[in-house]
């Protein structure tokens, strides 16, 4: 029977066991032989010591806080949430770092795609700013404070936003499939930071290309040498494949050539009936016919009769196709015309998506001003600066062609991304579903946002989440199953552990001590429920935040049921539990139990559980 610890997963450990399972020969007292690793992997240890490397000041610290785990949780809050019953999308308020870490659990490996536009180093809004010794307490503190500056003057520019963004990069790229990718929205201040710091974290290999995203048809006049209407959009894959990512189809108001100058000489031959001409009906003689550069050798006669061959053409020419490539073609519906001068080309019904160019226009990603200027009118209102095009992240999920897959952003904004989600859903009839996080950084007071009674950067997007829902299902309402899309949202919240800590700072104060003896008595934090704890309790068994949660009694006790799709999970949590309650808990489907070591009165019962429990072939853990 396991007992859990309430910690978030242990990255550093699980790392370790990976690398003893393909090389348990580098392990010798429990840590790893370096030299004799980088042996095995067939870079030999020369007496030169120079090598390439991207360091700055604060990585070792920011890899270890990376790695350092948890003891914090997301406490659900239903009255901010919308659909809670049903849904299964993500809003998450919180400090990024820390949630991430307790992500690990429940999404390794499980998120398609990752979209973050991290705050650009511009020397301002920089709350990102970490503590080394306790991620949730440093998290209270950041929620109450304004913005930080970062100004170039600091000496430590470049340095604090490379702190910043290590670590996150580290533990989301855990959570991507083995087929994820992640796409990074950034500016010209971190560009060339931002790619070695991911060339180092997912793999040289695995950078799958820059896109320029021309953002501004009417950029500032900040600079006296150049308008900068672009931005730029980094992709990294978990483990770069070959399958071609899908941008726009082609549309070709005109024909394509059969041919190309620098391809070999080959013989074609069309069958009866499968070349369009507006050739007049008759014998044609064979010889070399089209033009003087694109010469088309016919090697039969042929012959037209009401705009088709009646026989088999047969030409020689530096096709594009071979044989067997005509034939597919010809079969999948592609039409291949014969011209007056006989200069052969094709032209599809429809054409594939053509892997995306490096360049997205503004026809296909929009632009800031045209983002602004909807998201004003959802509102009624301005309520946030410069927000990402919705229209750039639906070109962006469509690469992939994924429509049942989980999306992530971890630096959520206004959210942009969920809004893109839902939008696409109702257009393709996907199942997309998304995870936001984002800090609730105060707005200012001044700004228009704040005056609409938005406090926080969080009520922007949550009320954003919620008009756009509507919006999509009223545009879209003559749609067949417009009523099933997913529009709604949970909502948790980044805090302490719901469980109370043992204070053991020394004190004689006998009220005191009644005191802490009295709250670990009541198990729970003042102000929590047993429910905070139940989530508490799946996050950190890896159950998904969106499963739906039963409250059963059985004898008179209270019990809560997680209905995962492969199988469910019992959690008791209700003191002085009975074994009458127990037997009738046995009689459930249930896969796995978790019960609280306050469950049970004494040895004696925890004991007779187990017995059950066992006989049953069940597992049980306690918490």
């Amino acid at each position: 029977m396991d007992k859990m610890d309430g910690m978030t997963m242990d990255i550093e450990q699980a790392n370790m066991e990976k690398l003893k399972d393909v090389f348990p020969e580098v392990f010798a007292d429990g840590k790893v032989d370096f030299d004799k690793l980088q042996g095995l992997l067939g870079h030999y240890i020369a007496d030169d010591k120079e090598k390439y490397s991207f360091s700055w000041k604060g990585k070792a610290d920011s890899l270890r806080l990376a790695q350092k785990r948890s003891t914090g949780t997301l406490r659900p809050c239903k009255e901010e949430s919308k659909n809670w019953d049903t849904t299964e999308n993500l809003y998450i308020e919180g400090d990024n770092l820390e949630v991430l870490k307790l992500l690990q659990e429940t999404y390794l490996g499980k998120i398609k795609m990752i979209y973050i536009d991290p705050p650009y180093n511009t020397g301002n809004d920089f709350v990102y700013t970490d503590d080394f010794a306790d991620g949730i307490a440093h998290y209270k503190e950041v929620t109450g404070q304004a913005k930080k500056s970062n100004p170039e003057t600091a000496g430590r520019y470049h340095t604090n936003w490379l702190n910043m963004m290590y670590p996150r990069l580290k533990l989301a790229r855990n959570l991507l499939t083995d087929d994820g990718v992640i796409f990074i929205s950034i500016d010209d201040n971190e560009q060339a930071n931002l790619k070695k710091l991911c060339d180092e974290v997912f793999g040289e290999d695995n950078f799958v290309g820059k896109w320029n995203w021309y953002k501004s048809e009417t950029p500032p006049n900040l600079s006296y040498k150049i308008k900068k209407n672009i931005e730029y959009i980094y992709a990294y894959e978990k483990h770069k494949d070959s399958v071609k990512y899908k941008g726009e189809k082609k549309n070709s108001p005109s024909n394509d050539p059969l041919t190309k100058p620098q391809n070999s000489i080959k013989k074609l031959v069309f069958p009866v009936g499968t070349i369009s001409t507006k050739l007049k009906d008759g014998i044609i003689k064979k010889g070399t016919y089209g033009t003087d550069k694109f010469p088309n050798t016919l090697l039969f006669d042929l012959e037209i009769r009401d705009g088709r061959n009646v026989n088999e053409a047969c030409f020689e020419n530096k096709f594009i196709w071979t044989q067997k490539t005509l034939q597919e073609n010809i079969d999948s519906g592609v039409e291949i015309y014969l011209s007056e001068n006989l200069v052969l080309s094709y032209k599809r019904k429809n054409y594939d998506n053509e892997v995306p160019p490096n360049f997205i226009s503004a026809k296909q990603g929009s632009t800031i001003e045209e983002s602004g200027k909807r998201l004003a009118e959802l509102f009624g209102v301005s309520v946030f600066d410069y927000p990402k095009p919705t229209e750039l992240l639906k070109y962006l999920l469509r690469f992939k062609d994924d429509s049942d897959s989980i999306i992530l952003d971890f630096f959520s904004g206004s959210a942009t991304t969920a809004h893109a989600v839902m939008q696409l859903n109702a257009e393709d009839g996907g199942n997309r579903r998304f995870i936001c996080v984002q800090l609730p950084e105060k707005t200012d007071e001044q700004s228009e946002a704040y005056k609409a009674g938005y406090k926080t950067i969080c009520e922007i997007g949550k009320e954003r989440i919620r008009r756009a829902g509507e919006k999509i299902k009223e545009e879209n309402k003559d749609k067949e199953d417009i009523e099933n899309l997913d529009i709604g949202f949970k909502v948790f919240k980044l805090d302490s552990s719901n469980l109370v800590k043992w204070d053991n700072t020394p004190t004689t104060d006998e009220e005191e001590v009644k005191k802490r003896i009295q709250q670990s008595i009541f198990y729970l934090v003042e102000g929590r429920s047993d429910l905070d704890l139940v989530y508490e309790i799946m996050l950190k068994n890896g159950l998904s935040l969106t499963l739906p949660v039963e409250e059963r009694e059985f004898d008179g006790v209270k019990a809560y049921i997680i209905n995962h799709p492969a199988y469910k999970v019992l959690i008791c949590l209700q003191t002085n539990i009975t074994l009458s309650a127990v037997e009738e808990m046995g009689k459930e489907t249930i896969g796995t139990y978790i019960f609280a070591d306050r469950c049970f009165a004494d040895a004696n019962i925890l004991s007779n559980t187990e017995e059950i429990f066992k006989k049953k072939d069940k597992e049980m853990r306690l918490f």
